[in-house]
């Protein structure tokens, strides 16, 4: 694999890691979900850094190798979106394609809103924007075992996963994740109870990768993960027009479980989506799962790459 090059960078008071591969003047920042760090997006950086995109990846505060926040309790979205802004400023960047998965949607789309003038477009993996004026209670329709649910609960899930070394932990919740149903763990189970250990790691994630996974949240744990996104309301940002203005693609995984998430794939086949961000291009992978990008790097790699040429 190309060289990637790591640096850390002052924002807010934390160190936060940055990768990043190729140059060019057009730039792209990939904003991973959870479990992720930026390793997850290994494939796509190292094809854009090839087809002359300089392409980047943070570790969120608390993720990976970046510093945790001082207050964990108070950490929150907003935090994250400010951490972007800074750290865009620090690399001196004025604008900026943004690529997200899963929570990583929501910094994404409400940095787009808040500095609409520095982003060119935004890509998303698995998960479609939502205005508050169009809410999708999905929780209330699922039962107490659903996995957000139980992670949502103070102190249930570290001590769910500390019964395990953190390798083992990733190793369980991409197995979970990568199933076309929603991990919900039955009344007298936990979540990481689902998982067989004799289940092997999907085709498509190595030892390698899950070692290189495991190293980094040996160091970083799971508290900042839980509380963000599970634990951290969001908060009023100031944004009264939740209406995306810049060019957008959607690429949802036919066999991704948040399709089944209540009201969600009805948002997104009806194009009630659209409302919301009216550029809006969606993609559906008939083979795809949560992860997409590690699953089918050359699909979303050719996705994304037809999406900037359209829009630089």
């Amino acid at each position: 694999m190309e060289q990637f090059q790591h640096k850390f960078i002052e924002v807010q008071g934390l160190k936060l890691h940055v990768a990043e591969i190729g140059s060019g003047p057009n730039v792209i920042m990939f904003l991973h979900g959870f479990p992720e760090i930026w390793y997850s997006w290994r494939h796509q950086m190292v094809a854009m850094a090839r087809a002359g995109f300089r392409a980047l990846a943070p570790d969120f505060r608390g993720y990976g190798l970046s510093d945790p926040p001082p207050e964990l309790e108070k950490a929150s979205f907003g935090d994250l979106i400010k951490d972007l802004g800074a750290l865009l400023d620090a690399l001196g960047i004025d604008k900026v394609f943004l690529v997200a998965k899963d929570f990583g949607v929501f910094p994404a789309y409400m940095f787009s809103l808040l500095h609409q003038e520095r982003v060119q477009g935004v890509v998303t993996l698995g998960f479609p924007h939502r205005s508050p004026s169009h809410p999708i209670k999905y929780h209330e329709h699922l039962p107490e075992g659903f996995y957000i649910s139980r992670w949502r609960e103070p102190g249930r899930a570290e001590a769910d996963f500390g019964c395990l070394d953190a390798k083992t932990v990733v190793r369980n919740i991409y197995i979970l994740f990568s199933r076309s149903e929603i991990p919900i763990a039955a009344e007298n189970q936990e979540i990481m109870d689902i998982v067989d250990p004799s289940t092997p790691l999907p085709s498509w994630f190595t030892e390698l990768d899950l070692e290189e996974y495991g190293s980094l949240y040996r160091k970083s744990g799971v508290r900042t993960a839980l509380q963000i996104p599970y634990r951290s309301s969001k908060e009023d940002l100031g944004i009264t027009d939740f209406i995306i203005k810049v060019p957008s693609l959607l690429v949802m995984g036919e066999k991704d479980y948040v399709l089944k998430f209540p009201g969600i794939e009805e948002y997104i086949r009806s194009e009630k989506v659209k409302e919301f961000v009216p550029q809006l291009e969606i993609v559906f992978s008939p083979e795809g799962t949560h992860f997409i990008q590690e699953q089918s790097p050359n699909e979303v790699n050719q996705l994304i790459l037809d999406f900037l040429k359209k829009h630089i």
